[in-house]
C-alpha cells in the first residue's frame, strides 16, 4: 500500500508528535508498505531551522521505505499567537503544494494534528488523488488552545471550532489516542453520540452520512518496548547533572500552555529540608523562564535541556518517579504520549488529571503509580511523599506499569491497526484480526 503522510515534525526532529509519527511510519514500512512523509525540516528543539538544515524551502531524501519531503516550519515565538497562526498557514500550503506534486499516487492520505490546518491540507490532497483521506488527532484544537487561555477571542474560538468539525466531516476516518477524545470528536460530528461506545473503535466505517460519529477510531499512541526497557537509575544523565545516590522526581517534556510543571515547585519547596530528593524539570518551551524565575532559590531543583532522542531511555531510567501533568479540564482533550514511555521504562507515575479520563484510567488500570486531580498542589505533594517514602511500592508500581504496556501498546500492534484501519477504507483485504471493509467514494 502506499501511504502518504503530512505531519509537522519528523525525525531527526525531536518534538513529541515527531517521535511519534516517525515510528508509526518505521513500523509501516516494516510491514511491506511505501511511504511519502511531507513534513517540516527540524526547528523543535531552539525553534529556528537547525543548522545543516537552512538555504531551501523545500528538501526532498530518497530512503528505503520511500520518500521523505520537509518544507519550511516559518518559526515564530510559540508566546505569539497570531504570528504562530500564519506560521502554520504558511507552512501548511507549502506542505500541501509538496504532497499534492507526490511523484506516486498513493492508496490514502494520512494528516496529522495539531496543527488543525493540516487537516484541510489532507483533504485537499486526498481529493486531488481521489484516494480515502484519514486525519490523525494527537490534542483536540481549538479545545486545548481555549482551556489554557491562548486563545480568547470568541470570533477566533468560533472560526477554529468551524473548521474542526467542517475537517471532520470531511475525513473518511478520524483517529484518536483515547475513548475521551473518540467522545470529544464524536459529540462534534452527532451531539446525540456523546459517550464512548465498545463498538466504536472497530464497528466497520459506515458512509450514509458525513457525519457518522462511528469513523472516529480509538487508535493508541505505541511506544517502543524494544528500545525503551527499564535500566539502572545510577547512569551517564545522573553523573552529568549531579544526581547520583538522590532520590530523583522528575517532569520530561514540553514547558507550554498544557503542563502544570508548577506543581514540582510545589513539591520542591514541601521537601527542602530533605537532602536526599531533587526535582527536575527536563525539557524546554514557552513556560520554562516563568518556572525557572519562581525556582529561583530552590536548591533542590535542576532545569535540564531536551536530550536527544536517542538518550530517552537513559532520561527514563534516570528518575525514581515521573510525573505527568495537565491543567485542569485537558484531560480529555490530550493523552501525553510520554506517560507510555514512563511506563515501558518501568517507573512509577504521578499523574495530575482530571479524574476519570485517559491517563488516570491508565494508572489505575496498570496498578503503575498514583493519580490525583489536576493542579491540586495539597494532593500532589501527598502523592509525591507516598510515592518517594516506599520504594518497595514504588518499584512494584513500575514493574506492574511495564507489563500493562508491553501487552497493550507495542509498535507491531498500533502499525497492524493503523493498517488495518486503511486497508478497510481502500477495500483491500485486511492482513489483521479486523474485517476489511470498503471505501465508498464521496458523491
Amino acid at each position: 500500500m502506499r501511504i502518504l503522510v503530512l505531519c509537522p515534525h519528523f525525525e531527526p526532529d525531536v518534538a513529541p508528535t515527531g517521535v511519534v509519527m516517525t515510528s508509526i511510519v518505521e513500523q509501516l514500512a516494516a510491514r511491506g508498505n511505501r511511504l511519502h512523509v511531507v513534513s517540516a525540516l527540524p526547528w523543535y528543539l531552539s525553534h529556528r531551522v537547525e543548522p545543516g538544515w537552512t538555504g531551501r524551502l523545500v528538501r526532498h531524501e530518497e530512503v528505503a521505505w520511500g520518500r521523505v519531503t520537509r518544507v519550511h516550519p516559518f518559526p515564530t515565538d510559540k508566546r505569539n499567537i497570531p504570528a504562530r497562526a500564519m506560521a502554520f498557514g504558511g507552512f501548511t500550503a507549502v506542505a500541501a503544494a509538496a504532497a499534492a506534486a507526490s511523484p506516486r499516487r498513493p492508496d490514502v492520505v494520512l494528516a496529522m494534528s495539531p496543527p488543525l490546518t493540516l487537516g484541510p491540507a489532507g483533504r485537499i490532497v486526498a481529493s486531488r488523488f481521489g484516494v480515502p483521506f484519514v486525519f490523525n488527532i494527537q490534542d483536540v484544537f481549538p479545545d486545548v488552545a481555549v482551556e489554557v487561555g491562548a486563545i480568547t477571542s470568541p470570533l477566533v474560538i468560533a472560526a477554529a471550532a468551524r473548521l474542526e468539525r467542517a475537517t471532520y466531516r470531511s475525513a473518511d476516518a478520524v483517529t484518536v489516542l483515547s475513548e475521551d477524545l473518540r467522545a470529544n470528536v464524536a459529540a462534534k460530528l452527532d451531539p446525540r453520540d456523546a459517550t464512548p461506545h465498545p463498538a466504536s473503535s472497530w464497528s466497520r466505517i459506515t458512509r450514509s452520512t458525513a457525519t457518522d460519529p462511528a469513523k472516529v477510531r480509538v487508535i493508541p499512541n505505541f511506544v517502543d518496548t524494544e528500545a525503551i526497557r527499564p535500566g539502572p537509575k545510577e547512569n551517564a544523565y545522573r553523573r552529568e547533572h549531579g544526581l547520583e545516590g538522590r532520590t530523583v522526581v522528575m517532569y520530561a517534556g514540553n514547558l507550554g500552555y498544557s503542563q502544570s510543571v508548577e506543581l514540582l515547585l510545589d513539591a520542591a519547596v514541601a521537601f527542602e529540608h530533605d537532602p536526599d530528593v531533587v526535582f527536575v524539570i527536563n525539557g524546554g518551551g514557552s513556560a520554562r523562564p516563568g518556572l525557572e524565575r519562581r525556582a529561583r532559590g530552590l536548591a533542590n531543583v535542576r532545569f535540564v535541556d531536551l536530550q536527544p532522542r536517542e538518550r530517552l531511555p537513559e532520561v527514563l531510567a534516570a528518575a525514581d518517579v515521573h510525573v505527568v501533568a495537565l491543567r485542569r479540564g485537558l484531560g480529555r482533550s490530550s493523552v501525553p504520549s510520554k506517560t507510555y514511555s514512563i511506563l515501558a521504562a518501568g517507573r512509577p507515575i504521578v499523574a495530575s488529571v482530571d479524574p476519570g479520563t485517559e491517563v488516570a484510567r491508565i494508572v489505575e488500570l496498570a496498578g503503575a503509580g498514583i493519580a490525583v486531580p489536576p493542579e491540586d498542589a495539597e494532593a500532589f505533594v501527598k502523592a509525591v511523599r507516598r510515592t518517594v517514602e516506599h520504594p518497595a511500592d514504588a518499584e512494584s508500581w513500575g514493574r506492574a506499569g511495564r507489563d500493562f504496556v508491553a501487552r497493550w501498546a507495542s509498535p507491531a500492534a498500533v502499525a497492524q491497526q493503523y493498517e488495518a484501519l486503511f486497508g478497510e477504507l481502500v477495500g483491500l483485504p485486511s492482513r489483521g484480526p479486523q474485517r476489511a471493509g470498503r471505501y465508498r467514494p464521496r458523491r
